[in-house]
């Protein structure tokens, strides 16, 4: 096969049927065409949380709604973190009709296993339960939230589906697609929140719920579509032997990943609990959401870059260095951006000009939103991290690091609930601070282990390293 023509700018975003990227060579300009598709992509992803908010908070009941809406988000969030890995998984493992067939076999019994947890959550007794006796939610809380649970039964599978398709696209440089899929979905669950709120009276948790389940069924749809060709492609590929898998390969390389999802985000609903038995729980549970955000809009550089350095580093790291500059860049500029809202007036025009929220809501929500500045910086290298982790198929490591963030967030939010009378919003943000800085400092052995084992591997083989031209 010809190398891609990267004089062409949607060349080089992954719009042609070229060879796998960890082939090439790659200078700063030819990683930000490839990344920035995916970067839109999370950005845009990321958009729908303040929108929704800001739905919310101008409907009737902004704080009950804003907090039912936070917490079945939390729970669904937790039930959909088994296959968030899943286009990470993908980007790294498919690369042949047989790695295909047997990576979405796995993916799809995943799905269904998902799904019946999902309905098995939102089963009365079991979610009251949850509601009234863990979380201690008031009942008309705990109401808007069970139906919201209700209404998001489809996203945890619909959610596997489509990033299954979207790790197609990206391993095999389609990134763009992967942004169209976005537009569309932020189309439909804005069209469906708008129309729901125009046209009835449903309350504003509901809304928010409905609008999700929308858009990103939406998505899912556009990715198969848009993967059609890259299926067929696929399909005619024999087997190679650095993608030879096994149904028990696919489960040990998968697993920590899923442990991994699973303990990250269960922080979110444990952060939950915690704020709705420590001091103001209403007016944290209301603001978190939307604090949360807006940190969301910012790490979400860190995150997309993840799949971007797994796609492109190379089998034996041909690419490496030119990555690790990237992502250090990265990382300066998700702390500056984030850093400009939250420490000067901006604060107020994005809490209460563009999410809604009253004054005091504001005021409210500023300390925690200035406490998780940080957060984006430290997740741009965890995730540059991980990626080369799982380039070398070292996943372990990535879950124990994982529990140990879970840990340190249970232990800083009982300490600071037991010892200090800080709000709930408060202590919630310092505890995910701690937990997200524990993880780059545990994960620092293992990843300079694996850069060891590959370079000298590398050196065996003879290989020349990148040229310091490309980095």
């Amino acid at each position: 096969m010809s190398q891609p023509d990267f004089a062409h700018p949607d060349k080089a975003a992954g719009n042609t049927s070229s060879p796998a990227p960890e082939s090439l060579p790659w200078t700063y300009g030819r990683v930000f065409l490839f990344w920035l598709p995916l970067a839109l992509t999370w950005l845009m992803m990321a958009t729908e949380g303040p929108f929704l908010s800001a739905v919310i908070a101008r409907m009737a009941e902004p704080e009950f709604n804003l907090a039912a809406y936070g917490v079945a988000f939390s729970i669904a969030l937790m039930v959909e973190a088994p296959i968030i890995m899943i286009m990470s998984a993908t980007t790294a493992l498919v690369r042949d009709r047989d790695s295909y067939r047997k990576v979405k076999r796995f993916i799809y019994s995943l799905n269904a296993i998902i799904t019946c947890l999902m309905l098995l959550l939102i089963f009365p007794p079991i979610f009251s339960f949850i509601a009234r006796d863990l979380i201690k939610l008031p009942e008309h809380l705990a109401h808007l939230t069970h139906i919201s649970c209700i209404i998001l039964l489809p996203w945890p599978g619909v959610i596997g589906y489509r990033r299954f398709y979207q790790g197609i696209l990206i391993r095999n440089n389609r990134t763009r697609y992967v942004a169209y899929g976005t537009i569309l979905r932020l189309s439909a669950m804005a069209g469906t929140a708008l129309l729901i709120h125009r046209f009835s009276d449903i309350a504003g948790a509901h809304v928010g719920a409905a609008a999700l389940s929308a858009g990103v069924t939406c998505e899912a749809v556009a990715s198969r579509v848009m993967a059609w060709n890259v299926v067929k492609e696929l399909l005619a590929v024999e087997e190679s032997s650095r993608s030879a898998l096994s149904y028990r390969s696919i489960f040990i390389f998968y697993l920590p990943l899923a442990l991994t999802t699973i303990l990250a985000l269960g922080i979110r609903p444990l952060v939950t609990f915690f704020m709705g038995i420590a001091p103001m729980p209403v007016k944290s549970l209301a603001v978190f959401p939307v604090v949360h955000s807006l940190t969301f809009l910012f790490t979400c550089l860190g995150l997309s870059f993840q799949e971007v350095a797994i796609a492109l580093v190379g089998d034996h790291l041909e690419n490496y260095t030119v990555l690790k500059r990237f992502a250090v860049g990265l990382g300066t500029l998700a702390f500056l951006g984030l850093s400009l809202i939250n420490f000067t007036p901006l604060a107020s025009i994005w809490f209460q000009d563009i999410c809604g929220l009253s004054s005091k809501l504001t005021e409210f929500a500023l300390l925690p939103a200035q406490i998780l500045t940080i957060l984006p910086c430290l997740w741009v290298w965890l995730c540059f991290q991980r990626a080369m982790l799982m380039n070398g198929r070292h996943t372990g490591p990535i879950t124990i690091s994982t529990g140990l963030q879970v840990f340190l967030v249970l232990v800083t939010l009982i300490t600071l609930i037991k010892t200090t009378e800080l709000v709930g919003a408060v202590s919630a943000s310092i505890a995910l601070l701690v937990g997200s800085a524990s993880v780059p400092i545990y994960l620092q052995p293992a990843f300079s282990r694996v850069l060891r084992k590959t370079s000298g591997e590398r050196a065996s083989r003879g290989l020349k390293t990148q040229p310091k031209s490309q980095a």
